[in-house]
């Protein structure tokens, strides 16, 4: 049932797309905008994960450079029968992460420092689980999509607006005009927050199924949440059109499940890993549900004063 909502999600977004074509310049507009738009999921399809990655700074890390967050991710692409991603940390005091990456075969996971600093190593794995589950449902495609197709509408309807024409010889008016410039951006962004609320419920889940332990994620998302208001992510501000690909939104922390919210209300994905794991031990939905998830971060120190599990 996600998987159809999210495909006629994408439907509907590229038929909004098309249709703001032939609105601006009939058949022929649809066309042109066809193609530009084909330009642009082709540039984003090979190069998003390498764009995003930089934008935030993210360095490649491996094995001797990282042992316990490489460990971590060794034995997760076992449990999910993934390939091994390539492996970035981002220096930011923000504990989050997200994924990226056109297929499994070509993918990547970023953690932030404050996600080591802050969580505790089983909270840890239950983040870079949903991540992995990101990868496997190939979410990091459909949202780069998505984002890119939303682009495309934004801009032709400010194309409309500003050379579009003058008075009489705007194809929509003037009001018209101004509607689409509006209205259709607007419509573009709901679509694509409802693809990644669709998605971020589907990967907690697959995510606990990963790291088997649903309560490991679930107090992850209440830490992260949590800190995420009080702690800025510098590189996120600078580019919000990626907030969606944390697992936690990095900019306003925003608690309202509404259909402006590019994640799920914190409290609605803790209740369903809470419940999902009372499934799993045969519990009624009455009795207490508490992780025990051991120490707090920074969980590894190395030589000198660097903390967390890179060199």
């Amino acid at each position: 049932m996600n998987y159809l909502k999210t495909g006629m999600l994408l439907a509907l977004m590229t038929a909004l797309f098309m249709g703001v074509g032939f609105l601006i310049g009939g058949e022929a507009g649809m066309a042109i905008a066809f193609v530009i738009a084909l330009g642009m999921n082709v540039f984003s399809y090979w190069n998003s994960d390498k764009m995003v990655l930089r934008m935030h700074g993210a360095i490649e890390i491996d094995r001797k450079a990282a042992p316990e967050y490489y460990k971590i991710v060794e034995q997760l692409v076992a449990n999910a029968d993934l390939p091994m991603p390539r492996i970035y940390v981002i220096h930011n005091p923000q504990p989050n992460a997200f994924a990226t990456g056109r297929n499994p075969e070509n993918s990547a996971i970023a953690a932030t420092t404050g996600l080591f600093d802050i969580l505790s190593q089983e909270e840890v794995t239950g983040v870079l689980a949903h991540e992995l589950a990101h990868i496997k449902n190939r979410d990091t495609l459909i949202m780069t999509l998505t984002a890119t197709i939303a682009g495309a509408i934004s801009m032709l309807a400010n194309y409309a607006m500003f050379f579009g024409g003058r008075g009489d010889d705007r194809r929509l008016g003037l009001i018209g005009t101004i509607a689409l410039a509006l209205l259709a951006p607007l419509a573009a962004s709901v679509v694509q927050m409802a693809i990644s609320r669709s998605r971020e419920y589907q990967a907690d889940k697959l995510g606990a199924e990963i790291c088997l332990r649903p309560l490991w994620l679930a107090s992850a998302l209440e830490r992260i949440s949590s800190a995420a208001h009080e702690i800025r992510n510098e590189s996120a501000e600078r580019s919000p059109a990626s907030a969606h690909m944390f697992i936690i939104n990095p900019l306003s922390g925003e608690r309202m499940d509404n259909l402006f919210s590019t994640h799920p209300n914190t409290e609605n994905r803790v209740a369903r890993l809470r419940e999902l794991d009372r499934e799993w031990k045969g519990e009624s939905l009455d009795s207490p549900s508490t992780p025990d998830l051991g120490i707090e971060g920074p969980w590894s120190i190395t030589d000198g004063d660097d903390k967390g599990p890179w060199g």
